[in-house]
């Protein structure tokens, strides 16, 4: 049975090698209940896990970032590949799962969790400021050649979850487009790109529009 194994928050603290020179990717877990709902739109909206801060509003947060998923899996993985244990919510995620793909889940997929229901987006694009928390050389770029970015997801339907509580799959697209494979399609490899499309409707206006101008508009 697919859950959650932890609700993870972040508070703002300064961190020089951040874009706005602050940042909430340190997440903790937290005990109890926790409100999730649409933060609003991309600049103005952050995170839309109550009490989790969202520092570079310009770059992370809103409506189509509302919450950010990451299986415990995969920090497993990492783990074993760094030689040191990794925490909840040490990429920056909003839910540690456990018992789901979630950078193989498909765009426009919806998970329930209790009464929430998520819809995933896009996937995580890893930057400076996540560099700079894992402290690792290089890291950018080892991220990206794994190529397991976790996915974003935004609310369709507000909710309250707790640590435990179990993750139903409502809905899966039939057009295979993955959080995996948008991530390579977006870093390393463009010529995937025209395939997003065939995600349709599920695609974020935002993301479509990266596809058509890359896959596009050599210029």
């Amino acid at each position: 049975m697919p859950y959650v194994l932890s609700i993870n928050i972040g508070s703002r603290v300064e961190f020089d090698q951040a874009a706005v020179g602050h940042t909430g990717i340190g997440k903790r877990p937290v005990d109890g209940p926790v409100d999730v709902r649409a933060p609003g739109p991309a600049g103005t909206g952050g995170s839309g896990v109550v009490g989790d801060h969202v520092s570079d509003l310009r770059n992370h947060g809103g409506d189509d970032q509302a919450v950010y998923a990451y299986a415990r899996e995969e920090l497993d993985e990492w783990s074993v590949d760094l030689g040191r244990d990794l925490r909840p919510g040490l990429f920056g995620e909003n839910l540690t799962t456990v018992g789901i793909d979630v950078s193989g889940a498909l765009v426009g997929e919806r998970w329930r969790i209790g009464g929430l229901l998520l819809q995933a987006t896009v996937p995580r694009v890893p930057c400076r400021t996540f560099a700079g928390v894992m402290e690792e050389r290089g890291w950018v770029k080892t991220f990206t050649r794994r190529a397991l970015p976790g996915a974003y997801f935004r609310v369709l339907e507000p909710g309250t979850i707790t640590a435990g509580d179990e993750i139903t799959i409502e809905h899966r697209p039939d057009h295979g487009v993955t959080m995996a494979r948008a991530f390579r399609a977006l870093t390393l490899e463009p010529e995937l790109l025209p395939g997003l499309l065939a995600a349709g409707d599920d695609l974020t206006e935002e993301l479509r529009r990266r596809v058509e101008r890359r896959a596009f508009d050599p210029a």
